[in-house]
């Protein structure tokens, strides 16, 4: 099924599942309804009912209404955000249960774009980066599932298995042709923040994640710098793609004194927090640059953009992915339940990082420097469509059983670090103009 096949495939789910929550009220309705905004459910409901009156009535075999009711429900859910998703009931238990940290991931953070699977980032040295996936990847079958048919929240799942097992992932790459990686699952340790010093007294500090902890160790590491007479910091949140809210504000607010320094928003633009700089935590007043690409997200976009906002220092790299949601489990009679987006994060001027159009999601750059083996989102349907024309979509029993998987060869990228080199020229030019006003 093509994209557009599937948003159609979700317009009919839509009408269905409003049809089946409000049932036969808009019989009733006066023809004064008839004509109503777009976002007016009951006008919508009005609008679909005669689809599910085809279905009953046309459709060639007896239809299974119960089916029809779960496959209705993750289409109202898809049509959301990709954090939003529909539940069995036993997937509801298991959540509850909170079965599913049991289990064992492979390394890597994920959305969804254009209804594929999309690796945000990679986490370093961790099973899915020993076994070659990239960030800007677009998984297109987990073993014979395709991610397109599923949600961001089964796709998870289906990744998630005991320590040693193997999932078989069919990823498309930029430049590259289709390929099937294999990825064996097993614990893996995210990296401490890593910390050393440029020439100009220029400290770097490289995080991985922003996980409950690591803003002390982030501390830490911006403590020994100063001791060692470092006055200008780059903070490289560069693949950041999981975190915590409170470490992400725990971090600006050691480069950043008072002020706003992030929001949650809730339905209809409502303020529902407003994270506000502790002048008590605040350890650093020297230059500060922060380095993003499109795998930061998240967490490290309330820190990018706290610097931006509150004009702390320069942003520099690739506007980044958009993320930074919390959901909440609504269960329903029948049992399953509903994973519904009630805020999102946002920074201090309240601009939310998730938003419909790329162009408005995540953090803009102060000052745009694209590598040019980063891979846009915008190429995923690119990817599809190239695929289909040449006509290599794999069959799933080709999928169950796949041949030993070779080693995967990276593609060749720029040996010179440009956002890096970028943010050490500024911060020294800056640092070279105050000296030679000095003089």
């Amino acid at each position: 099924m093509s994209f557009r096949g599937k948003i159609l495939l979700v317009l009919v789910s839509f009408a269905i599942s409003l049809y089946a929550i409000f049932g036969g009220v808009i019989r009733n309705w006066s023809p004064a309804f008839a004509q109503q905004p777009i976002n007016d459910a009951g006008a919508q409901i009005r609008i679909f009912e005669s689809v599910l009156q085809h279905i009953q009535n046309d459709y060639v075999d007896e239809p299974n209404l119960e089916k029809v009711r779960a496959g209705a429900l993750r289409g109202l859910a898809y049509g959301l955000d990709p954090y939003s998703s529909y539940l069995t009931a036993e997937q509801v238990k298991d959540f509850q249960a909170k079965k599913q940290n049991t289990l064992t991931g492979i390394g890597a953070e994920f959305s969804q774009v254009s209804s594929y699977l999309y690796v945000i980032s990679v986490i370093k040295d961790s099973p899915a980066d020993k076994a070659g996936l990239k960030s800007g990847d677009v998984i297109e079958y987990i073993e014979n599932k395709a991610t397109r048919d599923i949600s961001l929240y089964d796709a998870r799942q289906l990744l998630l298995g005991a320590t040693g097992s193997k999932v078989n992932l069919r990823v498309l790459r930029t430049g590259a042709k289709p390929q099937t990686i294999t990825v064996s699952r097993g614990p893996y340790k995210i990296p401490e923040a890593e910390a050393k010093i440029e020439e100009g007294k220029i400290g770097v500090i490289r995080v991985f994640s922003l996980e409950k902890g690591e803003a002390g160790d982030i501390r830490n590491r911006l403590q020994d710098l100063s001791k060692q007479g470092v006055q200008k910091i780059i903070l490289d949140l560069r693949g950041v793609a999981a975190g915590d809210l409170n470490e992400a504000v725990d971090v600006a607010n050691l480069f950043i004194k008072e002020g706003n320094l992030a929001q949650v928003i809730g339905r209809d633009n409502k303020v529902l927090k407003t994270f506000t700089a502790n002048s008590t935590k605040h350890i650093f007043d020297g230059k500060v640059v922060a380095l993003i690409d499109l795998g930061t997200s998240g967490a490290a976009e309330v820190i990018a953009s706290a610097i931006f906002d509150r004009q702390r220092g320069e942003v520099i790299g690739e506007r980044s992915f958009g993320a930074g949601t919390e959901q909440q489990l609504f269960t329903l009679r029948s049992g399953d339940g509903l994973l519904l987006t009630t805020a999102k994060w946002a920074s201090a001027t309240g601009k939310t990082f998730l938003n419909d159009e790329r162009a408005n999601s995540g953090v803009k750059p102060s000052i745009e420097v694209k590598r040019p083996e980063t891979p846009e989102p915008l190429e995923v349907e690119d990817l599809v469509d190239q695929q289909e024309r040449e006509n290599q979509e794999p069959q799933p029993n080709q999928q169950a059983t796949p041949t030993p998987t070779p080693k995967v060869e990276q593609p060749k990228q720029s040996q010179v670090d440009l956002q890096m080199n970028k943010a050490l020229e500024i911060l020294r030019d800056k640092a070279q103009a105050a000296k030679a006003g000095s003089e």
